[in-house]
């Protein structure tokens, strides 16, 4: 059954809500990867709260007109107008009082998701309220979606990914440094406007799919998990579209294989899968790949105190530089040193003098270089100089110079 559904075989129907999925996470990775970057990541989260009240009142407004409370246009377009006074509020109260934008953040969405469960309850009490089904745009549901419903959602996801993929670059750049994009001659609200503007319509479009709330999951795990693979601001968004995309396509194929399952949470769990993989796995930014470094520097470092401890026919009490050394071949089970682990360790030993003598010349330039550690030794000094420093340096017996 998964398989059918992940191979579009399930009709026609979920396959048009999985490819309608798709193009919501592919959207919301790109757009959540510049509310990312520009470190505004909770504005998501007003904005998905505040979209409540707007489908109640929706609601309200057409039952009150005689139509059909349920008709997704209009839900969609009610939550927009009230989301986008959440952001206005937030907006209003960040530039025209003092409080952080954390705190109007928090207070916007408290208020506005109060205001909208008070409105469900009142829906609830209405004679046209009890079969609403409107607790579905919570967590996102599927089932009974129409296939009108489906392609306002396919759609609306790809023309919001296209108008993302048009402003990308004035974004990037007010990202990461506004003041230089002022100096170039942008306006550094109409971008963030213009970026806010595309979070809310990421966010009212997968309203049905994955739900208010569980939309800024959306948002922000994709850009986070493509961080770990690349620093360039070009394949994050690209990676965080791929990682959207992947989320929402398998996500709604298995909520579609179990009708039981809940649309948005699947989404979620999915695209969380593929964070925790990044998270462990990344080459760079990973679990494992941090642990590998860690396990190398510490050989180094063993290693080469190892050495130190030969040349100067010190004892080496520590177990696992002994295994070390005896599997390089520069010593014995017993710590004495080989043929090539006295040259080995009379090399190491001849280089520690050398940095302890350069460390104190008056060169200042060639002490910073060896304190950043940039360059060796001999991109520093010359062979001649070299060759000065050794002779002041006290050879032990039977080192080779």
């Amino acid at each position: 059954m998964i398989w059918q559904a992940l191979t579009l075989q399930l009709g026609y129907n979920a396959t048009l809500v999985t490819i309608g999925a798709m193009l919501i996470g592919i959207a919301a990775g790109v757009t959540g990867t510049f509310l990312f970057l520009r470190k505004r990541a909770l504005v998501s989260d007003a904005i998905s709260h505040a979209t409540l009240p707007g489908v109640g009142l929706a609601f309200i407004v057409m039952v009150a007109l005689g139509g059909d409370g349920r008709n997704l246009a209009g839900l969609l377009i009610g939550s927009a107008l009230t989301a986008a006074a959440g952001l206005a509020c937030v907006q209003w109260l960040t530039l025209r009082t003092r409080l952080a934008e954390d705190s109007a953040i928090g207070a916007v969405l408290s208020v506005f998701f109060g205001f909208g469960v008070v409105l469900l309850t009142v829906i609830q009490t209405m004679e046209s309220g009890r079969q609403a089904g409107l607790d579905g745009l919570l967590l996102g549901s599927t089932a009974g979606m129409l296939l009108s419903d489906a392609i306002l959602i396919a759609v609306g996801g790809a023309v919001t990914l296209a108008l993302t993929l048009l402003w990308r670059r004035p974004m990037i750049l007010v990202a990461f440094d506004p003041d230089f994009a002022a100096a170039s001659g942008l306006n550094i609200r109409l971008v963030d406007f213009a970026t806010m503007a595309l979070v809310m319509a990421v966010t009212v479009i997968g309203l049905k799919i994955v739900g208010l709330i569980l939309i800024v999951a959306l948002l922000i795990i994709p850009p986070v998990t493509a961080r770990f693979w690349t620093d360039d601001t070009a394949h994050v968004w690209q990676l965080s579209g791929v990682v959207g995309g992947l989320s929402g396509f398998v996500g709604a194929a298995i909520s579609a294989s179990a009708p039981d399952l809940p649309t948005g949470p699947i989404i979620v769990l999915t695209s969380f899968a593929l964070f925790t993989l990044s998270l462990f796995l990344a080459p760079n930014r990973g679990v494992m790949a941090a642990i590998l470094r860690h396990v190398q520097f510490q050989r180094r470092v063993h290693l080469r105190q190892g050495l130190l401890a030969l040349a100067q026919s010190q004892p080496i009490f520590e177990r696992y530089t002994v295994k070390l050394l005896e599997r390089e071949g520069l010593a014995r089970a017993d710590g004495v040193a080989t043929d090539s682990g006295r040259a080995r360790a009379a090399k190491a030993l001849r280089d520690e003098k050398r940095w302890e003598v350069l460390r104190a010349l008056p060169d200042q330039e060639a002490t910073a270089a060896l304190y950043d550690g940039l360059r060796e030794i001999e991109t520093v000094v010359t062979r001649d100089q070299l060759a000065e420093i050794d002779a002041l340096i006290p050879q032990p017996a039977g080192v080779p110079s």
